[in-house]
């Protein structure tokens, strides 16, 4: 049975675009406002990845760090983002949804605990930032027993040998991380050196949906739609940033946003 991030990525391809992925933090400002944020853009948007607040992150750049701080303030839980995901889950049935995080929120739950609260959740797919290849392999087989991807990701440092080890242990999809930076950086090199980059992973397996993420934004977007995806988290957060300062509706401000991603792809 196909997964729900596959048939995603297969409407695409009949549509000849890049899939769409946006990524929010769980809880960023509220529970609900979370919650309101992803049923708003989940008409837009192929697929949904969903943060969960971190107060140590090695990967996340200034915007998506005063994201989580909000939703950490405000007294986020695990127990929560489970919530906001089965929640999404209940109108969007065929929309996928990644939790990405850190391997500790998943450590402390136990990773049969935490996988099984995925499941109840709905949730289609896990980005783990710190737990990298071959040190997920264990982790990413009990994934698949419970029909939820795990997702590699390759940076344009990964060796070539490595890179064919992780695109043959990967599931449905593999995260491809533009440059050498947190998220949110400005975009460090041309658009043509990323998928002269993202190109040597396609010839590994040209089948494997292949997404682009980190310094994507309204202006960066309409140069790489060659890609079988494209990542846009920090730019929202920015969105959510700016609309709570000007005491603004974060949720138009950023399905206002994502409408404009939309249209440079189609």
């Amino acid at each position: 049975m196909k997964s729900n991030i596959s048939i995603a990525f297969e409407k695409c391809r009949k549509e000849k675009r890049p899939a769409l992925i946006t990524y929010t933090v769980g809880g960023d400002n509220t529970k609900k406002k979370s919650l309101d944020i992803l049923n708003a853009i989940a008409k837009h948007v192929d697929i949904c990845e969903l943060g969960i607040p971190h107060n140590t992150p090695v990967a996340d750049g200034g915007q998506i760090q005063n994201s989580a701080y909000r939703a950490i303030k405000n007294g986020i839980k695990i127990k929560d983002i489970f919530y906001i995901a089965k929640q999404f889950k209940k109108n969007n049935k065929k929309k996928p949804i990644i939790l990405m995080g850190y391997y500790n929120n998943i450590y402390q739950q136990g990773e049969n605990s935490f996988l099984q609260n995925c499941k109840r959740s709905g949730v289609d797919g896990l980005i783990v930032v710190d737990l990298p290849w071959p040190e997920n392999k264990k982790f990413a087989h009990k994934c698949k027993k419970y029909s939820i991807n795990f997702i590699q990701l390759i940076s344009p440092t990964t060796s070539n040998i490595r890179m064919k080890n992780i695109m043959k242990d990967s599931h449905d999809m593999v995260y491809y991380i533009s440059m050498l930076s947190t998220t949110g950086g400005t975009l460090k090199v041309t658009a043509k050196e990323i998928l002269k980059n993202y190109n040597k992973i396609k010839k590994i397996n040209y089948k494997q949906n292949v997404v682009i993420g980190f310094g994507i934004t309204e202006k960066t977007i309409g140069s790489l739609t060659k890609a079988d995806g494209l990542v846009v988290g920090s730019a929202l957060c920015k969105s959510i940033t700016n609309a709570l300062a000007r005491n603004t509706d974060p949720i138009r401000s950023v399905e206002n946003m994502v409408k404009q991603l939309k249209a440079k792809i189609i």
